[in-house]
């Protein structure tokens, strides 16, 4: 038990832990595999082919041997002279064999390396086949100089017997030591064996590049970081009620939410991936940001004959753009939306300035009692009391719809709290609103005129500002007219006025009140134009056709 604890710790300790761990220990045991595999295949068969090789010149050299008239003679004669000894120890320098031995048919030995062993018999136990059936091989055994692969020929007579044969009287054996065969493999393994170690280091090298490119491409992330993204990222683009989609490079899509499906006219279990998002969704127009690589932001488009508010952002890899993703909603939606917030910060405007202007109100007629000043102080609570009466009873008559009304009293509180003559036209009139006609957008256009004439004079002395409204119903179209007593603007920003981001004011996130305005125009078939107004500021004219413009 106490052995298992540090085997298991040891291989808690080797087991990969990261993918970049994982891929090298499995490209490195492939490649361990293979060149394993490799080398055993290499090294069997150059062994084998060697084995072949010095077998087959063993048994050449045999055949040699055997065949030479003065070695048949001789030993039919029983060698006498010695000339067998002569001519095998020529033979085997020549061809570099460890013996050459020529024997009789009983095995004793007429020529040997060594020459005391002479006269001995063969040794090896491998001689039957050679001696009693004639046949030549090759042969392995241990000899007398150890162990050794040979080969046999067969000596015939060189004189036939009486029944005209020519009988077996010996045989020549050429031997090679095991040894030395051992060591000629092992050099000739030499040059694979370098090569095969090249192969691992290489193997090995690009197991490390391959892990590393992988962890590159994978942001450095693992496995089950990526899992849990994608399942993370599934989730959140099935709670956004905008539609998303992903497309590549060529526009194809890549991913698309049940919501972009909703505005497709598709089901849930099409499958978009691969196919064009102009076929899909025809007309976001992706070529400029995919061109150029810029984020475009609240673009209005008809897409699949819907208006909508779509942003754009490029996908951006190593500082290539690789696709884009598109976030789009239906442009009434928003509107809705905007016009629910419009309203709430209206109220909460007049709130904070119905609230500010009475706490001063207060607090004057407050020192007004305890300084005993109590007439000027029911002067004051009449007057104010009068102010608001005479507005809120003016709007009530000439104003009748609440959302129209709300707005201007909540301006012409705000233009009293800083010090603004607000002033509106007594003639003015409103009653005649056709039904068609959305309040809301009214609200944003009155809204965003009287906040830059209010802006517009905030800056001027205290007797120069001044902003005049007037409206009216006459007629076939709904006039307003918003002037100021600013320094109006000037006549080189007048075409761009009413262009997105463009402001007199000169700072930021602004230039979007008069652009808001005129899509609400156009949303009604309206039109608006700038004008200068009698105290030298601009005035903004607004016409609104009565008549609901006709849906072809």
């Amino acid at each position: 038990m106490e052995f298992r604890r540090p085997v298991a710790r040891l291989f808690s300790l080797l087991k990969p832990k990261t993918l970049q761990q994982h891929l090298l220990f499995m490209v490195s045991a492939l490649v361990l595999l293979q060149i394993g595999i490799s080398w055993y295949l290499v090294s069997h068969v150059t062994a084998k082919i060697l084995r072949e090789q010095v077998g087959q010149s063993a048994l050449d050299a045999a055949h040699m041997v055997a065949r030479i008239p003065t070695v048949r003679q001789a030993l039919y004669s029983g060698d006498p002279d010695g000339f067998i000894q002569v001519i095998a120890e020529n033979i085997r320098h020549d061809i570099g064999a460890e013996y050459v031995v020529v024997a009789d048919t009983t095995g004793r030995r007429y020529s040997h390396p060594v020459v005391e062993r002479i006269g001995q018999y063969f040794v090896g136990g491998d001689t039957g086949p050679v001696v009693h059936e004639g046949k030549s091989y090759v042969s392995e055994a241990v000899g007398t100089l150890g162990p050794s692969l040979r080969g046999f020929s067969p000596i015939y007579s060189p004189y036939p017997d009486e029944e005209g044969d020519t009988p077996v009287i010996g045989f020549a054996s050429v031997g090679y030591l095991t040894r030395n065969l051992h060591a000629t493999i092992r050099q000739n393994l030499q040059r694979p064996m370098l090569f095969i170690a090249a192969m691992t280091m290489l193997g090995f090298l690009c197991a490390v590049l391959i892990a590393r490119h992988l962890k590159r491409i994978t942001l450095g992330l693992e496995p089950s970081q990526i899992a849990n993204l994608y399942l993370e990222r599934g989730a959140v683009l099935e709670a956004i009620r905008e539609g998303v989609v992903a497309v590549d490079r060529q526009g194809s899509i890549r991913l698309m939410n049940r919501a972009a499906q909703g505005y497709a006219g598709l089901s849930p279990d099409d499958r978009m991936e691969g196919r064009p998002l102009d076929e899909v969704l025809p007309g976001f127009n992706l070529h400029r940001a995919m061109g150029t690589g810029e984020a475009e932001y609240d673009m209005e488009r008809t897409v699949n004959g819907l208006p909508m508010i779509i942003n754009t952002v490029p996908l951006r890899h190593d500082g290539v753009v690789k696709g884009a993703t598109v976030s789009f909603r239906r442009k009434d939606e928003l509107d809705h939306v905007a016009r629910e917030l419009a309203r709430v910060q209206q109220y909460i405007e007049m709130l904070r300035v119905q609230t500010h202007e009475y706490s001063n109100k207060l607090h004057t007629i407050g020192g007004l009692i305890q300084i005993q000043a109590y007439q000027e102080a029911l002067d004051l609570v009449v007057k104010e009391a009068t102010g608001y009466q005479d507005i809120i009873r003016f709007l009530q008559q000439t104003v009748p719809h609440p959302v129209i009304a709300a707005i201007i009293l909540g301006k012409y509180s705000r233009a009293k709290e800083v010090r603004v003559d607000f002033h509106i036209d007594p003639e003015s009139s409103m009653v005649d609103v056709p039904e068609w006609i959305d309040q809301e957008a009214v609200v944003t256009i009155l809204g965003n005129l009287i906040d830059n004439a209010i802006e517009a004079v905030v800056d001027q002395p205290a007797s120069a500002r001044r902003v005049e409204l007037s409206f009216t119903d006459l007629g076939n179209e709904l006039i307003f007219e918003v002037g100021d007593s600013g320094p109006g603007i000037p006549p080189g920003r007048l075409e761009h006025v009413f262009s997105k981001g463009v402001s007199t004011k000169g700072k930021r996130r602004r230039g979007l009140g008069l652009y808001l305005v005129e899509l609400r125009l156009e949303d009604m078939n309206g039109n608006i134009t700038v004008s200068e107004s009698e105290q030298g500021g601009a005035l903004f004219t607004v016409a609104i056709p009565k008549a609901a413009r006709c849906m072809l």
